[in-house]
């Protein structure tokens, strides 16, 4: 049912709230259909990110978990030695905290995994870590990482990328506008995310979700 009646459009916006509907009002410089269609292309668009989020996210902890395992053994959540090398902040996220609340929540470590924010993974791929883990395990972890290329380099352009994509994940997740961002570079992104660890996952996703994305991406209004 389109909103192009002006009172359906009054209901509509105002049942998402005015404050919510100014974005996209400021976005397409009208108060009219034009704003509701903005608003129905970025859920479509949040939507289309699902999947390829998810596969990206799944892989990742996998990699990183792998890592962790080959130093710390199968049992690594419950390990004194890596709870030690983890950061504990005062204020903000907490890695050690996170583990320490998920891991009473588990018998096994396949549950830690699972239960554990994106947070945690990201903070894994910091300066502190590389000796401990990514200067012996990170090509066997991530055996399509840039050849050549410094341990110390691609542990921070990896901690970059998931940056990026914990914020357009949390918009998401919170349904916020992501319109405005550079959503074809962000995908491109996550397939080459994916890649790094494993290039034929990295096609499949591309495969089932590529076409969609761009498709969505050539009829924003």
């Amino acid at each position: 049912m389109p909103a192009s009646n002006p009172d359906r459009m009054t209901i509509i916006k105002a049942a998402l709230s005015a404050a919510r509907m100014s974005t996209y009002e400021a976005a397409t410089s009208t108060a009219g259909a034009e704003a509701l269609e903005l608003y129905v292309w970025n859920a479509r668009m949040s939507a289309a990110f699902l999947g390829p989020l998810h596969i990206c996210e799944v892989v990742l902890r996998n990699c990183a978990a792998n890592a962790i395992e080959a130093v710390y053994g199968p049992r690594w959540p419950w390990s004194p030695g890596f709870e030690t090398s983890l950061p504990h902040p005062q204020a903000g996220y907490s890695p050690k905290f996170d583990l320490q609340i998920v891991r009473h929540k588990h018998s096994v470590t396949g549950g830690v995994i699972s239960d554990l924010k994106f947070a945690f993974w990201q903070q894994l791929f910091t300066r502190r870590h590389d000796h401990r883990i990514w200067n012996n395990h990170l090509f066997q972890v991530m055996p399509g990482s840039q050849a050549g290329c410094e341990v110390r380099s691609i542990v921070k352009a990896v901690y970059a990328d998931l940056e990026t994509i914990r914020r357009l994940r949390n918009r998401i997740a919170h349904h916020e506008p992501i319109f405005h961002r550079d959503l074809a570079r962000e995908f491109d992104l996550i397939a080459a995310l994916i890649g790094q660890t494993c290039p034929t996952t990295a096609g499949w996703m591309r495969y089932h979700y590529e076409t969609d994305i761009r498709t969505l991406l050539s009829t924003r209004p």
